[in-house]
């Protein structure tokens, strides 16, 4: 028997509750040693107690425990992996959930029918609560979505940035449903656009152009003849390509001229864009990413806006494949909110690149790490580097 100790709200179907945080005469269950059936037994027992302890060996278990995942820090490396898993698993739900509510919408919307606003606005909520629950576990999550489909993907994926944004500056629940509405609905005029033209990895002609500049227009006033709508919704998907500088489209706004929903919708539609693999374009790591919005600080976009985003997700999120001044290949599992460059890390390969037979939970951030024991991160690496799959060690 081998026993781990995990939080009741993330025990899972299959597990098997060996010991109990209290004594089993202290708690109705009345057998000493029970396997979780499904969400309800997961509910009643969350109840009684705070945390279980799961036995990994029984036969059956699902729970992920890489025998050669230790700490060098001390820290509890097994219960961490633990928790991320279950986040994630809950958040991929919410997506698959939502992402089946908002295919319908969109669906209605390429047939040149009317969209259901109060369908959308149901299907981002799971969204955000899953940010609230574990952003870090979501943002892992963003960056293991596939190619396909990018038009669907990326209306989900820019409400939850955006979400996680909104968080960080401490908008409203009621804003942060907005923002998230706004955000899915940005590219309903790109619907019934021809495909060819979506994937053009050359230079738009000015034809083209124009057909392209004004799918922010044409996607609020789908959204508008969909009936009673919130304004601010309209106002951030007409307004989501407007630049700080006035560059943008359609109607040349600049600075604060642009709303703040509207302001953040470009945002994190432009990064997502960056970071995610296209037909015409490989994806940029996060890091490079987030050079060049950098890059574009006052330009492009508001500085302010740019500095809370990289502080919201870090410069090196969760779930990114990363190269250390050892030489050695880690993943990013966890930020650091006040030292954004050093955040924990797991060790999966050595300094000539070979799977380590033990991986090393680090704390980048700790004190204690000086001299020649000092590491930190010296490169992002691209998705996949070294057939690296984060999913295969964490998720």
């Amino acid at each position: 028997m081998r026993l781990v100790e995990v939080p009741s709200s993330h025990l899972k179907p299959g597990m098997f509750v060996a010991e109990l945080d209290r004594p089993w005469l202290e708690t109705p269950f009345a057998i000493q040693g029970f396997i979780i059936r499904d969400q309800a037994d997961i509910q009643y027992v969350s109840q009684y107690i705070d945390f279980a302890f799961v036995d990994v060996n029984y036969k059956g278990s699902n729970v992920f425990l890489p025998d050669n995942l230790r700490s060098s820090s001390g820290r509890p490396a097994i219960a961490r992996g633990l928790e991320i898993k279950a986040d994630f698993e809950q958040a991929k739900l919410s997506f698959e959930s939502s992402q089946q509510s908002l295919d319908k919408v969109f669906d209605s919307i390429s047939k040149g029918e009317s969209a259901d606003i109060q369908v959308v606005k149901e299907a981002v909520k799971p969204l955000i609560d899953s940010v609230f629950k574990n952003q870090e576990a979501v943002a892992v999550l963003l960056r293991f979505k596939e190619a396909s489909d990018y038009r669907y993907q990326h209306s989900i994926a820019m409400a939850v940035w955006a979400t996680i944004i909104g968080r960080h500056i401490g908008l409203s629940r009621e804003e942060l449903e907005t923002l998230a509405v706004a955000c899915t609905l940005c590219d309903a005029g790109m619907l019934n656009l021809p495909q060819e033209l979506l994937d053009n990895p050359n230079k738009f002609d000015e034809k083209q152009r124009n057909i392209i500049y004004k799918h922010p227009e044409i996607s609020a006033e789908i959204i508008a003849s969909s009936g009673a709508i919130d304004l601010e919704i309209l106002t951030t998907i007409e307004s989501h390509h407007e630049r700080h500088n006035g560059s943008g489209y359609p109607k040349g706004l600049e600075g604060s001229e642009i709303p703040l929903l509207a302001r953040i919708a470009g945002l994190v539609d432009t990064y997502d864009a960056m970071i995610t693999p296209r037909p015409y374009a490989r994806a940029r790591c996060s890091y490079d990413a987030m050079q060049e919005l950098i890059d574009t600080k006052g330009e492009l976009f508001q500085a302010p806006l740019i500095e809370q985003f990289i502080q919201s997700i870090g410069l090196f999120p969760t779930g990114s494949i990363v190269e250390l001044n050892s030489g050695e290949v880690a993943i990013v599992i966890t930020q650091n909110t006040s030292r954004r460059l050093k955040p924990e890390v797991v060790v999966i390969l050595d300094e000539d690149k070979q799977k380590k037979s033990q991986f090393d939970l680090i704390d980048l951030s700790e004190s204690s790490l000086t001299g020649a024991d000092a590491c930190w991160i010296i490169r992002e690496l691209e998705p996949g580097a070294f057939g690296i799959n984060p999913e295969d060690y964490f998720i």
